[in-house]
């Protein structure tokens, strides 16, 4: 059965809150379709005006908002205005009225969901920077400060902007198989899989997915803390493996011995930190995992050619 999906729209939204789970849920329908599938998505792009302009001056055209959604999959972005107590009255008052099958908060949008009350007694994520404004505002929430994005239920929340393609990932996962959202993310050319418990300031690089249940179980341990110490035997005895044999099923099912592929990972992590924070260069080696700035200075000459003071001087978004 095809799923209606709704995406609001709203004058002065994150573009990327809406284009990003878009283009993963499209992507699902041309998956789908390619093998002689019905499309998985009946997508919609509903608004209070015709025409919405988005917080970086990105004009959509959206149909009316209508009845509110009382099945299917309603999508809501977020926007630097989403937060604002004063903000899109009449968006919120529609949203009340709405009791979708499933609900996908994106960034701030947490915020119009939660003055809704679609988000009463749940788990919840947002944007880093907003978190604590959330929890402060919505005592009935408990709000993960660090997640990419949560699952409670019916209702999907995710961090800031690009975290709304990792939470589509999932429910396209979650939908049709990590198969296909392996397929769309390769198609995005984009890090798959980031894992939901996973912190917003961690990110693992595209490493090949394992289709063994096994394997895939200690890929999500893994990548969702890369400082932790991850040894073959603790590994290995989680599942009921020889160290030896849980070894051979990483590498066939991976390409990459365990250490390499926990290098591969610590270093993006580390790259990420470099560039997203203002964090002492030995506090990122810690939360990297490489415990010591000498060390993350070693691989990222070995690696990179370079420093981790150029790199970040370099690509630093602060």
């Amino acid at each position: 059965m095809v799923e209606r999906v709704t995406v609001v729209a709203f004058a002065g939204m994150q573009s990327l809150d809406v284009t990003g789970p878009w283009e993963v849920l499209a992507g699902a329908n041309r998956y789908r379709t390619a093998r002689g599938d019905r499309p998985a998505y009946d997508l919609r792009l509903a608004g209070v005006q015709a025409e919405v302009v988005s917080e970086s001056g990105l004009t959509m055209v959206a149909t009316a908002l209508g009845e509110p959604v009382r099945a299917g999959t309603l999508v809501v972005p977020g926007g630097r205005s989403a937060a604002a107590t004063d903000e899109h009255a009449d968006l919120v008052a529609w949203l009340r009225r709405c009791r979708p099958t499933r609900l996908l908060s994106i960034c701030s949008g947490a915020f119009l969901c939660a003055r809704a009350g679609l988000l009463s007694g749940r788990r919840v994520a947002t944007h880093w920077s907003l978190s604590s404004d959330l929890g402060r505002k919505f005592s009935d929430l408990t709000v993960d400060h660090e997640a990419l994005y949560v699952h409670d239920g019916p209702v999907w929340t995710s961090g800031g902007v690009t975290a709304g393609i990792d939470l589509a990932l999932a429910v396209v996962a979650a939908d049709h198989g990590p198969r296909v959202a392996q397929e769309i993310a390769r198609w995005l050319v984009m890090f798959l899989h980031r894992p939901g418990q996973q912190a917003q300031f961690a990110g693992p690089v595209w490493l090949e997915r394992a289709t063994e249940r096994r394997v895939a179980a200690a890929q999500r341990v893994i990548d969702a803390d890369p400082a932790a110490p991850h040894r073959v035997d603790d590994l290995a005895a989680a599942h009921a493996l020889s160290p030896r044999h849980f070894q051979r099923l990483f590498a066939r099912e991976t390409g990459l011995t365990v250490g390499r592929y926990l290098t591969e990972l610590r270093l993006e992590t580390a790259k990420r930190l470099l560039v997203q924070s203002d964090l002492a260069l030995d506090t990122v080696a810690v939360r990297a995992g490489f415990g010591s700035a000498e060390s993350l200075r070693r691989v990222f000459g070995e690696r990179l050619g370079t420093t981790p003071g150029a790199f970040r001087a370099r690509f630093s978004t602060l």
